[in-house]
């Protein structure tokens, strides 16, 4: 019997256990995670934990989740937007008792459901066959076709998964939203709700960049659960949990078979032997996924196992682009890997060569791992970095760069539906890496191509950037990846090549791929989407958007009294705006800085940490200071983020990003201050915050219009979005937030069940 399904039957033996005797103990009277019959009390530590947790919790479903279920790899905010619902249904429902029992029924539901060992994984994984199905967007391992009614079943087992995640949330943003009501002043409360959110960030990219398991760190979610309970016997309860937790998310492994977690994947990593016990293959899989192998293919290997390999070893798709450039030549590879293609390098006498790879896991997987040792030479320099952000630094020209099957096979940034590789695969990094070619260079792309529009796409933004069609052919093998190969250079060298090699040419002339030239659209710094077909909104988008608005307006329409009391437009029109901007900001500076986890961590941190520092002006800011000269700057921030062409300017990539960084900044900053003000008036913070967050989930659904209209687009309907809010500003002063409808605070009004004692 395999050791997962061990652990997962001791598993559930434990929870049965657990259940049978809070059984036995609720007939005596005894139960758990009941609401408490008692006074609640301002406490500014319980704010910042619950704060500090909702933000660590949020990040860890994020990346747990991405891995498990592949749709949400490739939707990623679509977790994150989930997470929102749920925290901001609970700062609207913080009046009522905290609901802890559905919670952590939902948390272990979920665990059980993507952790069973016998179906889930077909059931999970048809999820994303179904809604990454369409023929207009690009999804590794799913078909082309699909139908309503397979459609339409694959929704509703996706809506349980989304309502389990957004009940966990629930009781975090209850008690975020109760101590945000229950501080002595608003923007005191709201500085220490910004302070715990920014630590949990912080925390969260620890935990990263020591790839720990996420037994660890969802173990650390409900330990945190456990620390907020108010009973003893419900925080042993809690407590208990941590071990059923331990059996569902533990993956067993050995000196062969083991499972790393690294700040952007999960690597399951294989030995395979051969008869004579020779190291043969070490398999890579990402996020339960095939992703790439480590081979040997020296001459002393294969001489020893003929059979491995079928073709010609000059024929393998690691081999062949090395026969294009001149003897001796200087190589970038983009996207090294665990090697193979250094190694490939090496024994074609590269006499110099640059390894671009973003993921230290697999870049140290290839160091130990593979049995040529290509990092080990002193011909190879290794730089650790995002492909993009090597092009835009470096000065040194090349007689071969090859994009290695450079695909990250998720999403990167939590807050961006930006993949790791978007920014490589456009004109913009292509047009930079022929310019980093020398007079007679070859720039050569190996990719898996699924979609013949795919095909098509790399075909014409070569054509446009050589000023002619590239070589287009396959290279298959019987042992390692195949792909398909688009080969250019500024001069006739791709010719040479042919004409100078008649094994290659002939190897050329049997696999050449004639593109179907359809037309689509070329993909640019602006419109970076080199998996969707079209300009336009994929049906997959559509549907899941649809499920989760449908989510959010069902539960907020069953809390009692919602019908009769319409959330603030301000705060909800703020928090649409602010998740546009924050999207916006960590796209922008990803070109200059790079996609890495670094960059969107220090990002997302820093706009917290501007954040804390506007609120913290606006407590010495005069009470009458007119909101219109901070509205007005933070409008024109967003116009001169709009009209300037960072592009265009000269500079270094640091200098220019740095201007990129201080323009974002103002617009961050001034909306900052315009909440804050607002805020220190606000009557029911809580309630404020929570409307804050659902905006944020429009702004989370609205940002996949740029998948239409491009990213820039964003920022005029971001300054829409803004000048809505200061009408509803304005609107809502005058008449007064405050009040409701019959005149009373919503704290009454929402039948507040707790005591205001404002220590």
């Amino acid at each position: 019997m395999k050791p997962r399904i061990i652990a997962f039957a001791v598993a559930v033996a434990l929870l049965l256990l657990i259940r049978l005797l809070m059984a036995l103990a609720q007939r005596r009277g005894d139960g758990f995670l009941r609401p408490a019959d008692r006074s609640f009390l301002w406490s500014p530590s319980q704010l910042f934990f619950a704060s500090f947790l909702t933000l660590f919790a949020e990040l860890a479903f994020i990346r747990w989740i991405a891995v498990e279920v592949h749709i949400f790899a490739y939707f990623k905010n679509l977790a994150l937007l989930l997470c929102f619902v749920g925290f901001g249904l609970g700062c609207t429902l913080a009046a009522q008792p905290i609901r802890w029992a559905r919670s952590v029924v939902a948390l272990i539901g979920l665990l059980l459901v993507v952790r069973l060992p016998w179906h889930s994984g077909k059931v999970l994984d048809g999820i994303s066959q179904a809604l990454g199905s369409g023929s207009d967007m690009l999804i590794w391992m799913t078909s082309a076709v699909g139908n309503w009614i397979d459609f339409t079943s694959i929704l509703l087992l996706a809506l349980i998964l989304f309502l389990l995640l957004v009940w966990i949330f629930i009781p975090l943003g209850q008690i975020v939203g109760r101590q945000m009501d229950l501080g002595p002043n608003p923007l005191i409360s709201y500085s220490w709700n910004l302070g715990g959110s920014l630590a949990g960030i912080l925390t969260f990219l620890l935990v990263g960049r020591m790839m720990l398991p996420p037994w660890l760190w969802l173990g650390a979610v409900l330990a945190g659960f456990a620390l907020l309970q108010t009973a003893g016997k419900d925080r042993a309860l809690l407590l208990v949990l941590l071990v059923p937790l331990f059996f569902l998310l533990y993956d067993p492994g050995n000196s062969n078979h083991y499972t790393i977690w690294t700040p952007y994947h999960e690597i399951e990593y294989t030995r395979v032997y051969a008869v004579n016990g020779d190291f043969a293959v070490g398999s890579l899989e990402v996020n339960h996924t095939g992703y790439q192998s480590i081979v040997n293919l020296s001459a002393d290997f294969l001489s020893r196992h003929p059979k491995l390999l079928r073709e010609p070893a000059e024929e393998n798709p690691y081999n062949v682009p090395f026969r294009f450039p001149r003897s001796g030549p200087k190589v970038l590879v983009v996207g090294s890997g665990t090697g193979d293609d250094v190694a490939a390098a090496l024994r074609h006498g590269s006499s110099v060569v640059d390894a671009v790879e973003i993921d230290p896991a697999i870049l140290s997987l290839g160091k130990h791992e593979h049995p040529e040792h290509p990092y080990d030479s002193s011909r190879v320099s290794v730089h650790l970095t995002d492909a993009r952000a090597f092009l835009k630094r470096t000065s040194e020209r090349y007689d071969l760069i090859l994009f290695a099957l450079l695909d990250s096979h998720t999403q990167l940034s939590d807050y961006s539906n930006m993949r790791i590789d978007n920014f490589v695969y456009t004109m913009e990094s292509l047009r930079e890496a022929r310019d980093h070619l020398q007079p007679d260079g070859v720039l050569f792309v190996k990719f898996v191509v699924d979609r013949p529009w795919v095909a098509d796409r790399f075909n014409e933004m070569f054509r446009r950037i050589f000023g002619k069609a590239p070589l287009i052919f396959l290279a298959k093998s019987s042992f390692t990846y195949g792909a398909m190969c688009f080969a250019a250079s500024p001069s006739d060298r791709i010719g040479q090549a042919l004409r100078s090699d008649r094994d290659l040419s002939d190897f050329v002339s049997r696999n050449r791929v004639s593109p179907d030239n359809s037309t689509v659209p070329v993909t640019t710094d602006d419109w970076p989407y080199l998996y969707q077909r079209d300009r336009a909104i994929p049906r997959a988008y559509l549907s899941i958007g649809a499920l989760v608005l449908l989510i959010a307006l069902g539960l907020y329409w069953t809390i009692p009294g919602a019908r009769g009391q319409v959330p603030s437009l301000f705060y909800f029109m703020m928090g649409t705006g602010f998740m546009l901007l924050e999207t916006q900001a960590i796209s922008r500076l990803a070109l200059y800085f790079g996609t890495t986890w670094q960059v969107n961590g220090i990002v997302i941190s820093s706009m917290l940490a501007a954040l804390l520092i506007a609120n913290w002006a606006v407590e010495h800011f005069p009470k009458n200071l007119s909101r219109v000269w901070i509205a007005l700057p933070l409008l024109a921030g967003l116009l001169i983020a709009y009209v300037v062409p960072f592009g265009s300017l000269p500079g270094s990539p640091a200098v220019v990003g740095t201007v990129v960084a201080v323009v974002f900044s103002l617009p961050v900053i001034f909306a900052g201050l315009l909440f804050s003000l607002e805020f220190r008036d606000e009557s029911m913070p809580g309630a404020a915050l929570g409307s804050n967050v659902l905006g944020a989930v429009v702004g989370g659904l609205l940002e996949n219009l740029s998948l239409r209209f491009g990213m820039r687009a964003l920022l005029p309907i971001t300054i829409g979005i803004y000048c809505v809010s200061v009408i509803a500003l304005y609107v809502e002063r005058k008449e007064g937030r405050s009040a409701s409808p019959s005149g009373q605070p919503r704290a009454a009004v929402s039948g507040c069940s707790f005591t205001e004692d404002r220590r």
